[in-house]
């Protein structure tokens, strides 16, 4: 399916000996695509701008790895498919990242509900992250929040054209009472989405 299309189908996806034909050089575009669509926020927080691609990879990679074969397609495109942009939407990858296990439980423990503040600022103008899938990522028990996040950002007409025409500065914000930061999206990254999740 082209790629236009904004979805991942199994007839896009490559016989694992193929994929190992071109797999050196897919990774070295990923490696080359994460000096655009990765970005820290704050000394805790990293931020990755997923695509069409990114996702597509990470679908080749699991299928490789595990080697489920026809039986793992459904599954892993149902896992990845959701998170390539639809058109109107970013789509982001959160990790906090606390090297040391005992102080990244209690720092998780301090950001509960995270997810719900965490905004896409263009300008003046926030648009909120939304939560991929149904799955509860702050812990009703202990207020713990999940060191992972999927994040989808949508953006209404207006928005997209003015992300797509720079205007306003662009920002990743992280506006929880314990973590706030933010961090300036760049032209280049911005050109970069704006091809691959807007056009």
């Amino acid at each position: 399916m082209p790629r236009s299309q904004h979805t991942i189908t199994a007839d896009d996806l490559m016989p694992l000996d193929e994929y190992e034909t071109i797999r050196a050089e897919k990774k070295q575009e990923a490696i080359l695509r994460k000096r655009l669509t990765r970005l820290s926020v704050g000394p805790h927080a990293t931020v990755i701008f997923e695509s069409w691609d990114s996702m597509w990879l990470q679908i080749q990679e699991m299928l490789r790895i595990e080697k489920g074969g026809a039986a793992q397609i459904a599954d892993e495109l149902a896992a990845y498919d959701p998170m390539v942009p639809k058109g109107s939407e970013l789509t982001m990858t959160l990790l906090f990242e606390v090297e040391d296990p005992v102080r990244r439980d209690a720092f998780l423990r301090t950001i509960g509900g995270v997810e719900d503040r965490i905004f896409i600022q263009i300008g003046e103008v926030r648009v909120p992250a939304r939560a991929d899938g149904d799955v509860e990522r702050t812990r009703a028990s202990d207020g713990k929040t999940s060191a992972v996040h999927f994040l989808h950002f949508d953006f209404t007409p207006e928005q997209v054209r003015d992300w797509v025409e720079g205007k306003g500065q662009a920002m990743v914000v992280i506006d929880h009472p314990n973590y706030g930061h933010a961090a300036m999206v760049s032209a280049g990254t911005r050109d970069y989405l704006s091809r691959e999740c807007f056009a």
